[in-house]
C-alpha cells in the first residue's frame, strides 16, 4: 500500500512539475507574440520588406500552432492528474521531451529572426 502511495506520488509531481514547465513556455510564447506585434509595426513603418514581413506571419503562425497544441497538452496533463492513473514512465517523458524540442526549436528560429532583423535595421540611420 505504502509502495502504490509513492509510485503514484511520484506520478503527480512528474506531472506537476510538466505542467508547470508547460505554463512557463506559454508565458515565453505570449512574449514571443508581443514581440513579433512590435517588430510587424517596425516593419510596416521602416524596413518595408515584403519578404521580412511574410517571415513574421509564418512566425505568428508557428507560434499560435504550438500554443494550441500545449494548450491541449496541458489539458492531458491535469486530466491525468486529476484522473488518470497511468505510469509516469519512459514513453511519457518522452512526449514531454519531444513537446520541449518543438518549444526550444521555435525559440531557436525566433532568435535567429530576430538577429537578422536587427541586423537589418541597423542600415537605418537617423541623420
Amino acid at each position: 500500500m505504502i509502495a502504490l502511495h509513492k509510485i503514484d506520488l511520484h506520478r503527480r509531481l512528474c506531472i506537476k512539475k510538466d505542467l508547470n514547465e508547460v505554463c512557463s513556455w506559454h508565458n515565453v510564447l505570449e512574449a514571443f507574440n508581443t514581440e513579433l506585434d512590435h517588430l510587424s509595426v517596425i516593419e510596416k513603418q521602416l524596413i518595408k520588406n515584403v519578404s521580412v514581413s511574410s517571415t513574421i506571419l509564418a512566425m505568428r503562425r508557428k507560434n499560435v500552432m504550438l500554443m494550441a497544441s500545449l494548450c491541449k497538452y496541458e489539458q492531458e496533463l491535469n486530466r491525468e492528474l486529476e484522473y488518470g492513473t497511468t505510469e509516469y514512465d519512459l514513453n511519457r517523458l518522452k512526449v514531454h521531451e519531444q513537446r520541449r524540442d518543438s518549444y526550444v526549436l521555435l525559440i531557436e528560429r525566433f532568435n535567429i529572426f530576430k538577429n537578422q532583423f536587427y541586423t537589418l535595421l541597423k542600415k537605418f540611420r537617423r541623420d
